[in-house]
């Protein structure tokens, strides 16, 4: 019998393991296998949960990032717009204010313009009332020493001196207004003679 298991010893090869070693190497390899899995397998399913969420965290915070930016950046549009537009209004504004403005001095000045002139108007009407008053009496007071002298006797009645005054003022106006047409016709035919050479010259 030992001879038996000594030859049997003898012809098995040295590399393989016996049936007793494989069936001890079985058994610690499945101890082994469930303590390790009963204590490192839920830390390492805990450790890649946790870098799981660590990920998905990341790329909400992320996407949150990107939509914030986003709103942020349609916030400067929508504002550089509305600024765009108010300096719009503003130029708007501007000019037509400036217009009015204008508008305004413009007849403002025309009307201070006008005012003038009128006042001047009437300043030299007044001065010319002044004045023909004036030349009325004395030209009344030369007049009638002048008729006294010639008639002889004095003119002491005031309305038949009024009455003459009046008539040689009007015979001068008459003949100033005559004397003011003939030159003004004067200076016309003047004008049509000496145009109408160079008419013909053309």
């Amino acid at each position: 019998m030992m001879n038996i298991l000594a030859q049997a010893t003898q012809d098995q090869n040295p590399l393989l393991p016996t049936t007793p070693e494989l069936i001890i190497g079985i058994i610690v390899f499945v101890v082994v296998f469930g303590v390790l899995g009963k204590m490192l397998l839920p830390r390492i399913q805990k450790v890649l949960e946790e870098r799981e969420d660590a990920i998905e965290g990341g790329l909400n915070r992320a996407d949150e990032a990107q939509a914030e930016a986003q709103h942020v950046l349609e916030q400067y549009r929508a504002q550089l717009d509305d600024a765009r537009h108010e300096a719009a209004r503003l130029r708007a504004d501007a000019t037509e204010q400036g217009a009015q403005i204008i508008a305004e001095m413009r007849e403002r000045a025309n009307a201070e313009a006008r005012r003038i002139t009128e006042a001047a108007q009437a300043q030299i009407e007044a001065e010319r009332q002044a004045a023909l008053q004036s030349l009325r009496s004395e030209v009344g007071s030369l007049a009638v020493e002048l008729a006294s002298r010639i008639v002889g006797e004095s003119l002491d009645d005031s309305a038949r001196q009024s009455r003459m005054v009046d008539r040689f003022l009007d015979d001068i106006e008459s003949h100033a207004a005559r004397t003011s047409r003939a030159a003004s016709a004067g200076t016309s035919t003047s004008g049509t003679t000496s145009g109408a050479p160079a008419g013909a010259g053309q």
